[in-house]
């Protein structure tokens, strides 16, 4: 591990776990995504602190850590052919054994555990897909007690070390089998594998170290994003019980569909209906496209089907740089209303171009008929 972890908390190699405890709660108070909404530095320096203090509170990771230089079994390259593990992290390794159960004897890390994840579901209309927004997203979650800071424990009172695991979070057991010794492990009953114990709860978590209220952020929602995408925000979730990290939040997307434009990918659709006489004779339309008006010549003879593309007047690629296209596929409108006028004009016109056409009669007749029927 690059980082010196001790630094990022500020504390002496030589700290006891009360110290470094202290240390972490200070600074994920004040680094917290709560106190600094939108601040990507102090997002950032929030992780850096809890991934500190996820080591440092552990002893045999943080033994490794102050050892090796990291917190990875066989980090320290050479020596012990395990990297420092355990027989149950070997047998664990193997078996796929989990803290409590099977051969392991892994376990879980000592102090609070990890707050939960938190879903909620944002309507965008297509133009925020499209171009991207900053929209509010509120969710109701458990935050850090104020009253208690965060210890569960009443003002003026503090958590003390668990007499059954002595803080360790865990209780192992040895015992005989017929391939030798073998250890497991499984979180305290007494600690519920927090390593403390508090004799007199805040009155206001009950012991929690957290209570419920409803938090507002400010989402960024990137330019490109499609009906059904999810956005994660790493530390923006629940936090967890006594002081321990946040969960994540995750936001699923719903994007409203548009009256004009339809959507393939990062391409735009749109279909123009132009009537008979305008796909035969040609005709100059506006169309008023995302970006704004830009003008469609439909020349003389457009065929049904017939596709304009506009170049980078589609949605922007969200992985990449620059747009997709905006597809104009020409619709032609056959009219069904014609009145006497018209008819005799299309028919006129069918003499010219030496088409045959209906006789007048049929339609008439073809009305009689349905009457009947």
């Amino acid at each position: 591990m690059a980082d010196d972890l001790y630094a990022t908390l500020g504390v002496a190699r030589t700290a006891t776990g009360d110290e470094i405890k202290k240390a972490y709660r200070r600074l994920a108070r004040e680094h917290h995504p709560d106190a600094n909404p939108g601040d990507p530095e102090s997002a950032a320096r929030f992780k850096e602190v809890s991934r500190a203090y996820e080591v440092l509170s552990d002893p045999d990771r943080r033994q490794r850590y102050d050892t090796f230089g990291t917190d990875s079994p066989g980090g320290g390259g050479g020596g012990d052919p395990f990297g420092g593990a355990g027989l149950g992290d070997i047998f664990d390794a193997f078996f796929g054994g989990a803290g409590g159960g099977g051969f392991g004897g892994a376990g879980r890390r000592a102090g609070p555990p990890q707050g939960g994840d938190v879903e909620v579901v944002v309507d965008l209309t297509f133009e925020q897909a499209v171009f991207g927004a900053k929209t509010p997203v509120m969710a109701t979650m458990p935050a850090p007690c104020d009253t208690c800071e965060a210890t569960g424990a009443a003002p003026g009172t503090s958590p003390s070390t668990c007499g059954t695991c002595g803080g360790a979070g865990q209780v192992r057991q040895v015992r005989q089998s017929m391939l030798g010794q073998m250890v497991t492990a499984r979180p305290c009953p007494a600690c519920s594998g927090l390593g403390q114990v508090v004799d007199s709860p805040c009155p206001d978590c009950r012991g929690e170290g957290r209570r419920p209220i409803e938090r507002t952020y400010t989402v960024d929602i990137p330019p490109g994003v499609d009906d059904g995408s999810t956005l994660r925000l790493p530390g923006y979730g629940p936090a967890g019980p006594r002081g321990g990290p946040a969960g994540d939040l995750y936001v699923h997307l719903r994007v409203a569909d548009h009256p004009q434009f339809t959507r393939d990918g990062d391409t735009i659709v749109h279909e123009l209906h132009v009537g008979v006489t305008q796909a035969a004779l040609g005709v100059s339309i506006e169309l008023e496209t995302l970006d704004g008006p830009e003008t469609i010549v439909v020349p003389r003879g457009t065929q049904p089907g017939r596709v304009f593309k506009l170049r980078g007047k589609g949605v922007p690629h969200v992985r990449g740089r620059g747009r997709g296209d905006l597809v104009v596929r020409v619709v032609v409108d056959v009219p069904t209303d014609v009145d006497e006028e018209q008819d005799r004009l299309l028919r006129e016109l069918a003499v010219l171009r030496g088409e045959e056409v209906a006789d007048p009669d049929a339609g008439f007749m073809s009305k009689i008929r349905s009457a009947f029927k």
